[in-house]
């Protein structure tokens, strides 16, 4: 067999937009072209890719094989071109962050570590974008990404999306609400919330939750460590609202349960603001490639109990 990247592209586009039409246009090639490309790709490998007469159209074992393998291969033969040229308009320059998700500090720091060994020129540094307003920051050039789950509309500035994360109800295993299976604002007029020492407007659950349905707890409890959270929480001193990635994280025993926000649950998006004239930069392309391979390993980690 003779497999191209093209081949590989073909077959993830069809999978992507689940029909012929969508994925021509999404590859810039005629149906007819697109047709014959997966005949000659069928033919050399003597099985189907996909199942006719399916709608939307799906792959067969054999296609979801070559899927498996161009989910694999692409992203690396992309970051391989990434850095071919960075080699070409140079590897040196600054990469200084600031961070408006109080959680996401020990989620960021092992892709730090990956960076500071991909690109040794370039300039790492980190603020915590909750001591001052990152976004303006940003455009004044004084800090180059933003990690913030509130995008905004502002000029000259792009937010690329690294991933979607549910904040979740964290409680003892004895707690009453515990044996809810979700929970709702309403829960949280008589309770002790266990936050991190920030705005409550930067807070999901004050700000998609509680500030909508006007509802304030009992007492607010600022603790900086989610270790420390999650030690208070297990021991019934109040209750907390965390992203789920940082629950499985963390994993600190096996005293407290996590429930949904509502029935429905809530869906929050973490994402990476830069200035649209850098966002192709190789090394801010690699940060985020990272971030997102990062955020992946932690949606796939064990949750706790």
């Amino acid at each position: 067999m003779h497999i191209e990247f093209r081949h590989l592209r073909t077959i993830k586009a069809i999978h992507e937009t689940g029909g012929l039409a969508r994925a021509a246009d999404t590859l810039g090639i005629t149906q007819s072209a697109l047709s014959h490309q997966i005949k000659g790709i069928e033919d050399q490998a003597g099985v189907e890719l996909f199942v006719r007469r399916s709608k939307p159209l799906k792959l067969s074992a054999a296609g979801q094989r070559m899927l498996a393998a161009a989910e694999r291969i692409l992203p690396e033969v992309a970051a391989l071109e990434a850095e071919f040229t960075g080699l070409v308009r140079g590897s040196a320059g600054r990469m200084h962050l600031a961070i408006e998700c109080h959680a996401c500090f020990e989620w960021l720091f092992p892709v730090l570590e990956g960076f500071r060994k991909a690109w040794p020129d370039v300039d790492v540094d980190i603020r915590p974008g909750l001591a001052f307003d990152a976004l303006p920051a940003l455009r004044k050039e004084e800090v180059d990404l933003v990690v913030s789950s509130d995008p905004e509309d502002l000029p000259g500035i792009t937010f690329l999306p690294l991933f979607d994360y549910e904040p979740v109800f964290v409680a003892a295993t004895k707690h009453p609400l515990a044996q809810k299976p979700f929970v709702e604002a309403e829960d949280f007029r008589n309770e002790t919330l266990i936050t991190y020492p920030v705005e409550r407007s930067r807070l999901d659950v004050f700000s998609q939750l509680l500030t909508p349905a006007k509802v304030t707890p009992k007492e607010v409890r600022q603790v900086e460590l989610t270790a420390v959270i999650l030690l208070l929480v297990a021991s019934n001193r109040g209750v907390a609202v965390l992203p789920d990635w940082v629950v499985r994280q963390t994993a600190y025993g096996s005293d407290y349960v996590t429930r949904p926000l509502t029935e429905s649950g809530l869906t929050r998006r973490l994402y990476a603001a830069v200035r649209e004239e850098d966002a192709d930069l190789p090394y801010v392309a690699h940060l985020v490639r990272s971030a997102r391979q990062q955020a992946v390993r932690l949606q796939r980690a064990v949750p706790a109990a």
